[in-house]
Order: structure tokens, then sequence, then C-alpha cells
């Protein structure tokens, strides 16, 4: 039970590390979207560059920080059921719901998209627009970065979820929430 808890608590760690950095490019956001809507709106210049940089960073965070949002239960769910649960019963619906949904959505969309990536490195590819991002392939790879971060972080709710049904995990142990 010790070398599960311990996995669970290496890959919360990963995704923690991951989302604190990912924190960091949500503030890069905010200062590139403000310079872009002060250029638009006060200076009347507009950059294909930056408009596409703004989408890039949006992805980038979506992608990448779902690891994190899933790690901390931020993710939308239908909460008017799964809160009047029981601590074993909510590690029930976090099992089968990771197993049945979670792993096999992460796995489809991990291997559909490495050939997309792989297409994208080969030709290097880049905006079509004049003055655009010229490594869009960098963007593109992230989606199976994330959903890999998002499997990973499963994984641990996984295990949470099988020593909770165990008895070998209380709720709000290692700073969860209860």
């Amino acid at each position: 039970m010790n070398a599960l808890r311990s996995i669970a608590k290496f890959i919360d760690m990963i995704n923690e590390y991951v989302g604190r950095g990912v924190s960091w490019v949500t503030a890069l956001l905010v200062v590139v979207v403000f310079t872009d809507v002060v250029m638009r709106y006060a200076l009347n210049i507009s950059f294909v560059f930056t408009q596409e940089l703004e989408w890039h960073l949006f992805g980038f965070i979506f992608l990448v920080g779902a690891g994190y949002t899933l790690l901390h239960d931020g993710h939308v769910r239908v909460d008017i059921i799964y809160q009047r649960l029981s601590t074993k019963a909510q590690a029930w619906v976090n099992l089968v719901g990771t197993l049945l949904f979670l792993f096999p959505g992460c796995y489809l969309i991990i291997v559909t998209s490495m050939g997309f990536v792989d297409n994208s490195f080969t030709i290097f590819e880049g905006s079509p627009d004049p003055g655009g991002i010229p490594l869009r392939f960098i963007i593109k790879s992230m989606i199976p970065l994330g959903f890999a971060l998002v499997w990973l972080q499963g994984f641990s709710l996984l295990i949470k979820s099988f020593l909770t049904l165990a008895g070998a995990e209380q709720p709000g142990q290692d700073g969860e929430a209860a």
C-alpha cells in the first residue's frame, strides 16, 4: 500500500510542478492580451503574430494544465449526486469513471493525435498567415503531452480511490480535499 501511495504522491508532485509552471504562462497570456488590446484600440495596430500567440498560449494552458486541474478536482462534474455520496461511494465513482471514461478517452486522443503531431513536425509546420508564428508544430505536440498528464493524474486518482476502498487511505490525507 505504501508503494501505491508513493506512486500517487509522485504523480501528484509532477502535475503540481507543471501546474505552477502553467500559472506563469497564464500571467504571460494576460500581458500578451493586454498588449494586443492596447495596440489595437489605442494605436490602431494589429499583428497576426500577437493574435496567434494568444491562442497558442491559451491552448498550452488548457492542454498542459488539465492534469493539474484534475489533481485539484477542478473539472466540472454533476455534483448534485456526487457530493451527497459517502466517501467510499465517491471512490467507486472515481474508480469506475477513470477506468471506463478517462483512460479510454485519453488513450484515444493520444493515439490519434500522434500522427497529426508527427506530420506537423515532419513538414516543420508553421502559420499559413504572413507574419504568423512559424513553429505551429510545438503547440500541436502539447495535445498528446497534455492528455498524457491527465492520464497520469487519472492513474493517481485510481490509486487513491483503490486505497480509500481498501480502507488504507483517509479523505483529507496528503492535502487532499475531503
